[in-house]
């Protein structure tokens, strides 16, 4: 794979060790993971002034008991349960944080929460940004009484937290890790995820909720690959009449039905709606970053993620590439993303 790398101040390799007060926390579940359940104060309002319904944000704690601690944060879909445990099966990001991965849980603590809101409290959508997340996270971070984490790896959503934490706490990560994601939301990205909100709406009106919810996962679908993967993947036969299914209406349709019940309108509305109001000013972020794009996602253009790199003060390490999977690249390209976390990673003392 080729690829082109901007590296500024110092060389990742070069770097000062990083000695953090690591957290002692109890014992653990079978695995070496245990939920950590933080209540929301009643007083907590969004930035949109409303008042959230849940009670409490969850995270979960894995990895050595003791060791410095890394906050990892996916997209709107992804969770508590990154790694592969007992209690929840394949984690969402398995392929990076596991003993003697690139996020090696034999040194280091992984911190992950569910973002909020979560579907079981949400009648209604509300208004959430990226700082209202990074706020929360914040109550979890003061509640395990940890004054500073090692280093914050957030991948498309989680990156736009990720950010909008740095940019108002800005002395609370060691250093950021960003994959996928910009300071912006791109209008062609906004463009197609509001296609989604109106199908979801729509649905919702006609009373066939998880109807909405699969098509418009169907549609997320074709915006997080390439061209280039539907092409070798699918080919081009015609179904015998009109309104049959071609090929990769068949793998559509699959992934729109294995996703209906996973999610609800309202919360889908409230995190899409989240991505296309994010925003923060990179000369305000003053955490040393290390930033990875990739050419082919067209939800966040390498061309946002390089205005990103060219604005802020404190970057560290810039690397771009192409691949095959476009804004999904994060989750596939498992050896290429792993060997940058390694490198921005391996000074950590432990």
């Amino acid at each position: 794979m080729t690829l082109a790398e901007t590296t500024l101040l110092e060389d990742p390799d070069c770097r000062r060790a990083t000695a953090l007060t690591p957290v002692r926390e109890p014992t653990r579940e079978r695995g070496g993971a245990r939920d950590v359940i933080v209540p929301i104060p009643t007083d907590f309002r969004l930035a949109s002034g409303e008042k959230l319904n849940q009670p409490n944000i969850i995270g979960r704690l894995h990895g050595r008991i003791g060791a410095p601690v890394v906050v990892v944060a996916g997209g709107i879909s992804a969770g508590r349960f990154v790694h592969r445990t007992e209690t929840n099966g394949l984690g969402w990001w398995s392929g990076a944080v596991s003993v003697r991965g690139p996020i090696d849980l034999s040194r280091l603590q992984v911190l992950a929460v569910d973002f909020v809101p979560g579907a079981e409290f949400l009648d209604a959508p509300v208004t959430i940004t990226t700082q209202d997340q990074a706020r929360l996270l914040a109550l979890v971070l003061n509640h395990l009484k940890i004054e500073r984490v090692a280093a914050f790896v957030g991948c498309s959503y989680g990156g736009m937290v990720g950010l909008a934490l740095a940019e108002l706490f800005p002395d609370w990560a060691e250093q950021l890790i960003i994959v996928s994601a910009a300071h912006r939301a791109h209008p062609q990205a906004t463009a197609w995820r509001g296609i989604q909100r109106r199908i979801l709406q729509f649905a919702v009106a006609a009373g066939r909720p998880e109807e909405g919810v699969a098509l418009a996962r169907e549609l997320a679908m074709t915006t997080y690959r390439t061209a280039e993967e539907f092409d070798d993947r699918f080919d081009t036969t015609a179904p015998t009449a009109v309104g049959g299914a071609y090929p990769v209406c068949d793998y559509l349709t699959a992934r729109g039905q294995a996703y209906r019940t996973h999610t609800t309108p309202a919360r889908w509305l409230s995190m899409s709606d989240s991505l296309d109001r994010h925003s923060v000013t990179p000369e305000a972020i003053t955490t040393p970053v290390t930033l990875i794009g990739f050419t082919s996602d067209r939800l966040v253009p390498i061309d946002d993620i390089r205005e990103l790199a060219a604005r802020l003060p404190t970057l560290w390490r810039f690397v771009e590439a192409p691949s095959l999977y476009g804004h999904d690249a994060f989750l596939k390209e498992d050896a290429f993303v792993g060997d940058i976390l390694r490198a921005a990673l391996k000074d950590i003392k432990s």
